[in-house]
């Protein structure tokens, strides 16, 4: 059965911008029909991967000049983090369906004010978290939420990589244009624990700083005050517990994502970039009088790689954005709802603030101080 063709818009043609253009390219029934940047070189750089198809996308510089053009079905919105509510305030009135780049809003009262906007909008409105779609992280999931090591209690994600990557007038060097590090970085994996755990978190407590990165770097008198390094804890209404440790000047790893889950019955490890998953049962471990091969032996764990060979195009995120567009595509032609909503995308970018926050005052955050019921 031949697949409905999606016409693409792209609004932010910067690094992120196109990678979706890329993933798009490999889709199928997919063509990119316009593209909108205030910035020219960005502009650019997007047509230039579109040169040789066979329809040529519009070129505009103005975002509601696009939204306005009748020439998209869907809209794929990845400017600047501080730039996403007005974009996407003047996309929701729209019979678009709309992809936003993560994090939904750099404030709580931005994105509170975008899903009371979107109340009873029929396009789908989908908030973009790849790394659930990363082979080995999902995979994974399916393994944890199938029992596989019993009763959830710990989820622990370790990021140590490369500093930040240079942007169009360095904008990501300042937390009011990116939300702060633990927003704009980290809201990935506040919403991976919730989706790992089936539950959102209560409390939060940090400690982290600016300790190596971008301290000489002066932009007209102001220096960039981005953290680079830090602890994050988050509690659960279950008593399970997550846990991130970032460090943007590591970069000397080998696997600079390692994704952990343990239950009271086993373990499961994510490595990324070598897409290696570890599982192993404690078996009956609980039941012995004395005991047995002590931990670090490997007994019972399986390693194995995982991949999905029907990702045509793996990009900067191991396939997870081709997994995911091919997701966001489904969803558009068979009526279904978003698998990431605005609702997830405001609860993790309010973990990430309650970090902040809990760095700044070194006192633990309630949730409920984040977000009220």
């Amino acid at each position: 059965m031949t697949k409905q063709k999606i016409r693409y818009g792209i609004i932010g043609c910067g690094s992120m911008g196109r990678e979706h253009i890329e993933n798009l390219k490999a889709l199928d029934a997919s063509v990119v029909t316009a593209l909108a940047d205030t910035h020219a070189a960005s502009r650019a750089a997007a047509a230039v991967l579109l040169a040789d198809a066979a329809t040529q996308p519009q070129v505009f510089e103005r975002h509601q000049d696009l939204l306005e053009s009748g020439l998209c079905d869907a809209v794929i919105i990845a400017t600047p983090n501080f730039t996403h509510a007005q974009v996407m305030r003047d996309a929701l009135p729209t019979d678009l369906h709309l992809l936003i780049e993560k994090p939904l809003c750099t404030t709580l009262e931005d994105c509170t004010d975008l899903l009371e906007r979107a109340q009873g909008r029929k396009p789908i409105v989908w908030v973009a978290q790849e790394y659930r779609y990363m082979p080995p992280v999902a995979e994974m999931i399916r393994i944890a939420h199938e029992g596989g090591v019993g009763t959830l209690h710990q989820v622990a994600i370790r990021e140590h990589r490369e500093p930040f990557y240079p942007k169009v007038g360095d904008w990501n060097r300042f937390s009011v244009n990116t939300g702060g590090t633990l927003v704009e970085k980290c809201c990935h994996y506040f919403n991976l624990m919730e989706l790992i755990l089936q539950e959102p978190a209560t409390r939060v407590f940090a400690s982290g700083g600016q300790r190596v990165n971008h301290l000489d770097e002066d932009y007209g008198g102001l220096r960039p005050d981005i953290l680079d390094s830090a602890y994050v804890v988050v509690e659960y209404a279950s008593g399970a517990r997550g846990m991130l440790d970032l460090c943007m000047f590591a970069e000397n790893s080998t696997d600079n994502e390692h994704i952990v889950v343990v239950g009271d019955e086993g373990k499961l490890e994510s490595l990324i970039p070598s897409l290696v998953l570890r599982h192993g049962r404690r078996e009956d471990w609980g039941k012995r009088s004395v005991w047995g091969e002590p931990s670090g032996s490997g007994r019972g764990v399986s390693t194995r790689r995982v991949w999905d060979t029907n990702i045509k195009y793996a990009g900067q995120h191991f396939g997870a954005s081709y997994i995911e567009h091919q997701r966001f595509a489904n969803a558009i032609r068979n009526g279904l709802p978003p698998e990431v909503t605005l609702a997830d995308g405001m609860r993790c970018v309010a973990v990430g603030l309650a970090a902040h926050r809990s760095i700044a005052t070194g006192c633990a955050i309630d949730m409920s101080d984040m977000i009220p019921s």
